[in-house]
């Protein structure tokens, strides 16, 4: 029993370490999905003092047929969203990549996340360690965009 009881113990901490203790684990290789758009927050945006700088836009594969037909329809479920968020800095006249700052991820789900119209969101440090946020506090936010299933960006082909 002891056995057993030290088997569950240790699935408990790989499921956390995989996880972040969060409920959704850091999407390892989103560079590698569809890119689906870059933007910059500048001082002045309401949203600069959380999220200023170079955001880069990512969907994973099951999202990406809704964003190329324009988000007419919802996004399905199993849907990921990345935004990557970059500090900015200025060098020789151009603008480059700064340190990261964080990721956030959304993700569909409309069983699981029905409080949130069925999104869930979540934000991981530079570290890849999961940050505190308030799911509710970020659609808030997100209600602004209802018309296109709670999504601000749209593809840039």
């Amino acid at each position: 029993m002891k056995r057993i009881g030290l088997t569950l113990v240790a699935f408990a901490v790989v499921a956390l370490a995989q996880y972040g203790g969060n409920g959704f684990p850091y999407p390892e290789g989103y560079r590698l999905w569809t890119h689906v758009k870059s933007m910059e927050l500048k001082p002045g945006h309401p949203l600069y003092e959380s999220f200023g700088g170079l955001h880069h836009i990512y969907v994973n594969q099951v999202g990406l047929r809704t964003y190329l037909e324009g988000k007419k329809a919802p996004f399905p479920k199993g849907t990921v969203i990345v935004f990557d968020l970059l500090s900015v800095k200025e060098e020789g006249n151009a603008l480059l990549e700064g340190p990261q700052k964080l990721i956030g991820v959304m993700v569909k789900d409309p069983e699981r996340y029905r409080e949130t119209d069925g999104w869930g969101y979540y934000a991981f440090g530079p570290d890849r360690k999961p940050l505190a946020i308030d799911p509710k506090a970020c659609h808030d936010c997100h209600r602004g965009a209802a018309n296109t299933d709670y999504v601000f960006s749209a593809f840039r082909p």
